[in-house]
């Protein structure tokens, strides 16, 4: 059988009052935010515009950047050419950036940086402009336009201010919108070597040892390369065969010269045994000359 639970008086009285408080407070924090809509909505309207630029200032110092942008967006105008211009514009670009709107943020930094390049501010700006590009650029599987741009407005940035506190920050930057890059491009190789686009894959791998000559990913290129080389070779009419199989045997010696003892060792020491079969014995006989 169940249980029944009887409430006495004072426990009766005692769910009542706590339910009447947290009804007190909910009606409070309705009548507060009434309140302050009501009261932000006359300072919208107002035409006291210092009364107005003191809340603006107030709401951003308080971290209600929508608030703020509201009442920035009234006055700019106003204080056009005069010093609080100069503050609200930072200010005005910098709501934009808490709000994550970030395409918005750059655009107003970078105006922000050109029409007073001799502000307290301007380094800051253009570092900031450069930044928002950097948090706008997507993932490696996307178009990368803005991270092009997150790189060139850096490289902009650390060639105006060379002596800035942001330098290293904005070195380490670019080396991430680096490496994204980097891993783009040996995405789209991965995958002309996945669909046995052999030649579209190694062309694909040899330019990005060029572009990026000290990339993280050297080792596993200078393997895909042999592996492309090698299928591109065994898939070819028997005609083309020998020069490929030439091919594929230098992108062999090249890999083991600069990893001889890769993680790929095994693999790429089986693919050499099969090249060796198809090429004359004279070239296998240099081959094994010049790994000695």
């Amino acid at each position: 059988m169940h249980e029944h639970h009887r409430y006495g008086l004072t426990e009766i009285l005692y769910f009542c009052a706590m339910f009447s408080k947290r009804l007190n407070i909910i009606l409070l924090l309705a009548v507060l935010l009434v309140v302050g809509c009501g009261k932000h909505q006359k300072l919208l309207k107002s035409t006291d515009n210092e009364a107005k630029y003191a809340a603006a200032i107030d709401y951003y110092e308080k971290k209600d950047y929508y608030r703020a942008l509201q009442l920035f967006q009234t006055l700019i105008n106003f204080y056009q050419g005069t010093e609080k211009a100069e503050k609200m514009q930072f200010y005005y670009a910098y709501c934009y950036y808490h709000q994550e709107d970030y395409v918005l943020a750059s655009y107003y930094f970078k105006r922000f940086a050109n029409n007073y390049p001799r502000s307290q501010y301007a380094e800051e700006a253009v570092f900031m402009n450069a930044y928002c590009y950097y948090l706008d650029s997507p993932p490696s599987s996307l178009d990368q336009t803005n991270t092009y741009t997150a790189i060139n407005e850096l490289q902009l940035f650390i060639d105006m201010y060379p002596g800035s506190a942001r330098l290293e920050e904005a070195t380490k930057l670019i080396d991430q919108l680096r490496a994204k890059l980097q891993k783009k491009d040996l995405d789209v190789a991965d995958l002309y070597l996945k669909m046995r686009h052999y030649e579209s894959a190694i062309k694909c791998y040899e330019n990005l040892l060029r572009e990026y000559p000290d990339t993280d990913y050297k080792e596993d290129i200078l393997f895909k390369i042999l592996q492309s080389y090698y299928l591109y070779a065994e898939n070819s009419i028997k005609a083309k065969q020998e020069e490929r199989f030439q091919a594929a045997l230098d992108s062999y010696n090249e890999f083991v010269y600069q990893y001889p003892e890769s993680k790929y060792i095994k693999e790429a020491n089986s693919m050499k045994k099969s090249i060796l079969a198809y090429l004359p014995a004279e070239q296998s006989v240099e081959s094994e000359i010049d790994n000695n």
